[in-house]
């Protein structure tokens, strides 16, 4: 079989085994996540790889309420938003460092620090969340609201509804075909590849080397991007069994209104088809892999060395978390003979010995 012929098998076939571990693309660098641990690697303009890691607990298992199916989507969106803004903010602090020549802060930066000191970059973070979400929300959800009221009031409310699902298709996939031709957003996709290429190799439990990880796709069925896709689906979906109503802001509300639902379906779709691959997952997954020809670029060595680094780092979370969990287990086995302890701290040391 040839090299070439090779490639695409392992682009065409699914992985071996599923990573608990996503990603994020930063500003020269990656963010990959666990259920456990997190691990943020950066590149500075010297070329070293800034790297911070953390043992974490999201919300949903923090209560048991937030758990719950339906809502767990919600919270895991409003979670992952707030980890990801304050990587992106970290990330440009390192890409842009102040050790830089060409590095000159601006006046706006300047005053918020003199003001809020050590309380600046906390601050900035609440802001600019809440300006994305007001934005995404606006661009993606109000505004074809807005546009869909020009259509004739004759117009039947399911073809209504459809104009409008469409209109929304076209402003999420105009805006993304867009940013992407932008230089700085450019590289962050290009990071958004080495991420994916990355966890395809884990998943295929082939050694995490560069060669190795270059021969993998980019694109990636779990990918955030699919899930924005999946968000508007169902977001079209759901709005089609609302009436027509003549009142625009009442329109506008109930679309706002319906926001935490469509996030939770949305969740609970893509943890679905996440966990199982089959045809029918796979047809349903194609619209948000098709998306990452826009959302992905295939990056350099030096973008997959760090996306190496940080998938290494997150997982060191999981095997500390599975070695507690088994040591747990030995440690509370019920004694049915005098050798028990004794058995369990046997399986405790060939375990360590395993890892070493």
């Amino acid at each position: 079989m040839s090299n070439k012929e090779n490639k695409q098998k392992i682009k065409m076939t699914e992985g071996k085994k599923i990573c608990s571990v996503g990603g994020q693309a930063l500003m020269e660098g990656i963010m990959m996540l666990g259920p456990h641990g997190m691990a943020q690697v950066v590149r500075d303009p010297q070329g070293e790889l800034n790297i911070k890691t953390e043992s974490i607990t999201p919300l949903v298992r923090k209560n048991k309420f937030f758990g719950l199916p339906l809502i767990r989507g919600c919270v895991a969106l409003v979670d992952s938003m707030r980890r990801g803004m304050k990587a992106l903010f970290d990330s440009a602090e390192i890409a842009i460092s102040e050790d830089d020549p060409n590095y000159e802060p601006s006046k706006f930066d300047k005053w918020v620090e003199d003001k809020l000191g050590d309380k600046a970059m906390g601050v900035l973070i609440t802001i600019s969340t809440i300006i994305a979400v007001c934005f995404s929300v606006g661009l993606f959800f109000v505004l074809p609201t807005f546009i869909s009221s020009f259509i004739p009031k004759t117009v039947p409310k399911v073809l209504f509804n459809l104009c409008e699902g469409v209109v929304r298709l076209a402003i999420f996939m105009g805006y993304m075909i867009i940013i992407a031709k932008m230089k700085d957003i450019r590289r962050v996709y290009m990071y958004h590849g080495a991420e994916h290429k990355t966890i395809h190799c884990f998943e295929h439990e082939d050694e995490l080397t560069i060669e190795n990880v270059r021969k993998y796709s980019k694109h990636h069925p779990r990918c955030g991007t699919a899930f924005l896709f999946v968000v508007m689906i169902i977001s079209i979906l759901i709005y089609s069994l609302l009436p027509r109503f003549d009142s625009i802001w009442l329109r506008v509300g109930c679309r706002l209104l319906l926001l935490p639902v469509i996030a939770g379906v949305s969740y609970e779709f893509n943890r679905f088809a996440g966990k199982h691959v089959n045809w029918f997952t796979k047809i349903l997954r194609a619209p948000g892999m098709a998306m990452q020809r826009f959302t992905t670029i295939e990056p350099d060595d030096d973008m997959i060395e760090v996306a190496i680094v940080a998938l290494t780092k997150a997982l060191e979370y999981e095997k500390e978390y599975e070695k507690e969990k088994t040591y747990s287990a030995l440690d509370n086995e019920p004694e049915s003979c005098s050798c028990c302890n004794e058995c369990a701290e046997t399986a405790k040391e060939d375990i360590q010995n395993n890892e070493t």
